[in-house]
């Protein structure tokens, strides 16, 4: 059957990823949205889009039945899931297919026996698949340990735990498999052994129905949090020829074990000692997978859509390879702060086009980052002659691109690519483990922020008091500025200098800049030896500092201000001269740190119950991730303003504990868990 009509049912980059390929083969494309999506990327890009009536995932995207009777409605003739929502549900792809409709992806016997990783490891033993030995939680001791706990029914790091110690294992067993009924409807949760300092390295199956099972290639997505992938590359870098084809026998093996058809991936855990280990198989695209179509020269969406369509494979063997690929993925996230997400107006996006750049992405300047999804907002792509000319391209590109709103997890990705164990390949799952305090330390990137506030304060000067609020009066409007001031004009002049104090974001260091404005309109630095003003408009400024030009881009959204640099982006704050008294809160005050859903309180939690520092409080949901609220101290909880379902804004009051003076427990930082 001959695809005319396509809907995709997901949303964001993946949708626009799809989109992308039906146009380029003149198919039309179909959106489905929710109401928080009603203005997204993905639904001003598609043909034809149908509304799922509300905003939480369970009540939209994850509705099988309104996704079907939207492809319907729209007339399309083939439902594409895209990755995560329903991609992997076996139920869904047979309501697809009982609809008339052509299901994009494996079939459902498929689906359905990789399902359950518990099954699928049996299956893949079976195959002759390497395997890790499982663990019976009920009779394991101390030799055992390290443990991992896995959700049976799921993946993306839900309902996972790593168990160091024995006394912990019941309560860790209890947490994981709550967690993981709460993503997937299913709370069974298996062990296995936790390989210390294991790579997990991939292989991309591409499969007909005329027995024809292609593998593409390994991919190492080792840097990850939290068990979810940050940076992805192809090939897999340091693995030897042996390893390689031993990946790839077993991949297809895999793949043939269960009749595979379209896209998959088997993923594997590769020891430090080179031994290869089955994961899992997605049966589904997978969010890396442009690092293999670019080493590949392939499109595997357009593959997907001819394998569903009954044509076979182009050849029956994979192209050859071709360079290496490297993949970050951008997050509205703070890395220093438990990698909170963040929230918010996307004011600017801009990401350098060249060749061997790409960019996957569900939002454009202007747009909304809300609460109900991941908060992924693009995934930038390199691709080059050498791994270390890809990886140098990729934090290049990351480094000059403009990114305005809130805060990212850009300058992490940058220093990544550029730490010396991730330029050797010494890749393993524990690399932010390790790393993380070095890599979101302030001051640790390259560039100079008093510099840039410099810039900012300069910018502001030659802006002049005439300036008018943008941020909030269109979409994603920076502030309106006048003409850049004419050198030489007359003005007067402050017997004092003038000052200008901010807030670097997200470390939350301060700077005072001083300056002074002489008879020549050419603002002047002061008390900055060194530095000399080349040229200063509202949204540039030229300086030479120590010999060395260098130019800023500033762009002012109300009091916050964004500063470009050729090696380096700064985001301000500007400070009122004197604090507001009613900023401060009561010392114990527990504030939302986002804005969010509260799912649970502690059992017994009210106000007069004594608490311990860090004891788990509040649960808060946000952005596919649940976030634990710890008690700061030991002491008393003599407020609580937090009940289930409550819908909260960032830094809303949900409770207050007044500290024992006797206790001396330190305060932990509130840890968050993912949860769908």
């Amino acid at each position: 059957m001959t695809i005319t009509t396509l809907l995709v049912a997901n949303r964001g980059e993946i949708a626009c990823r799809i989109f992308r390929t039906c146009r380029d083969l003149g198919i039309t494309p179909v959106a489905v949205y929710s109401d928080a999506d009603a203005d997204a990327l993905h639904v001003r890009e598609a043909d034809l889009a149908v509304r799922l009536p509300g905003a939480a995932p369970a009540d939209t995207y994850l509705r099988g039945d309104l996704v079907v009777a939207a492809a319907r409605a729209a007339g399309a003739d083939a439902v594409h899931p895209g990755y995560g929502f329903l991609s992997e549900n076996a139920a869904f792809a047979a309501a697809v297919q009982d609809a008339g409709l052509v299901w994009v992806g494996p079939p459902v016997k498929a689906i359905e026996l990789m399902a359950s990783k518990t099954r699928a490891k049996e299956l893949m033993a079976g195959a002759g698949v390497p395997l890790l030995a499982p663990v019976d939680p009920a009779t394991a001791d101390e030799g055992d340990l390290p443990l991992l706990l896995k959700a049976a029914a799921g993946g993306g790091g839900r309902g996972m735990r790593i168990v160091r110690e024995l006394a912990a294992l019941p309560g860790e067993l209890l947490a994981a498999a709550a967690e993981a009924a709460s993503a997937f409807g299913d709370g069974e949760v298996f062990a296995e052994p936790y390989v210390e300092r294991g790579r997990h390295v991939e292989v991309q199956v591409m499969a007909d129905a005329h027995d024809t099972v292609w593998a593409l290639g390994t991919r190492d997505c080792s840097l990850q949090r939290r068990h979810q992938k940050v940076i992805e590359e192809a090939p897999a870098p340091g693995l030897d020829e042996a390893l390689r084809t031993r990946l790839h026998e077993a991949a297809v093996a895999a793949a043939r074990a269960v009749d595979y058809r379209g896209a998959g991936t088997v993923e594997f855990l590769v020891s430090a000692e080179g031994r290869p280990y089955f994961l899992e198989m997605n049966t589904r695209l997978q969010v890396e997978h442009p690092v293999t179509e670019a080493v590949f020269g392939l499109d595997i969406v357009a593959l997907q859509l001819r394998v569903a369509e009954g044509e076979p494979l182009p050849s029956p063997e994979p192209p050859q390879p071709d360079g290496h690929a490297v993949e970050a993925r951008l997050y509205a996230e703070d890395p220093a702060r438990d990698w909170q997400p963040q929230t918010g107006a996307l004011l600017t996006l801009a990401v350098p086009e060249g060749p061997g750049l790409r960019l996957d992405t569900g939002y454009t300047g202007g747009d909304t980052i809300g609460v109900h999804y991941d908060p992924m907002i693009a995934k930038v792509i390199a691709h080059a002659r050498t791994r270390t000319e890809a990886v140098r391209l990729l934090a290049r590109a990351l480094e000059r691109a403009r990114i305005h709103g809130p805060v990212t997890n850009r300058e992490l990705l940058v220093r990544s690519l550029r730490h010396p164990d991730f330029a050797a390949a010494r890749l393993d799952t524990g690399f932010y483990d390790r790393h993380l305090a070095d890599l979101t330390a302030p001051g640790a990137g390259a560039g100079d922020p008093a510099t840039a506030a410099l810039a900012a304060t300069l910018a502001e000067a030659v802006r002049g008091p005439e300036t008018v609020r943008g941020a909030e009066e269109g979409r994603g409007a920076p502030v309106a500025a006048p003409a850049p001031a004419r050198f030489g004009a007359w003005r007067n002049v402050p017997s004092q200098p003038q000052r200008k104090r901010y807030r670097s974001e997200p470390d939350g260091t301060e700077h005072e800049v001083a300056y002074r404005t002489p008879r020549t309109g050419v603002p002047e630095p002061h008390g900055t030896p060194g530095t000399r003003v080349l040229t200063a408009a509202p949204n540039h400024v030229t300086l030479e500092v120590d010999g060395v030009t260098r130019h800023f881009a500033v762009t002012a959204y109300a009091d916050r201000v964004h500063v470009d640099a050729t090696d380096a982006s700064y985001t301000f704050t500007a400070l009122p001269r004197f604090t507001d008294p009613a900023t401060h809160t009561a010392p114990g005050s527990l504030l939302a740190p986002m804005p969010g859903t509260v799912v649970r309180l502690a059992e017994g939690l009210a106000a007069g119950v004594t608490v311990e520092a860090g004891q788990p409080l509040i649960w808060l949901e946000a952005m596919k991730m649940e976030h634990r609220i710890l008690a700061p101290a030991s002491g008393t909880l003599t407020a609580l303003h937090a009940a289930p379902g409550h819908q909260v804004e960032v830094g809303a009051l949900l409770a207050v504990v007044q500290e024992d003076p006797a206790a001396t427990t330190p305060v932990p930082h509130p840890v968050p868990e993912e949860t769908a």
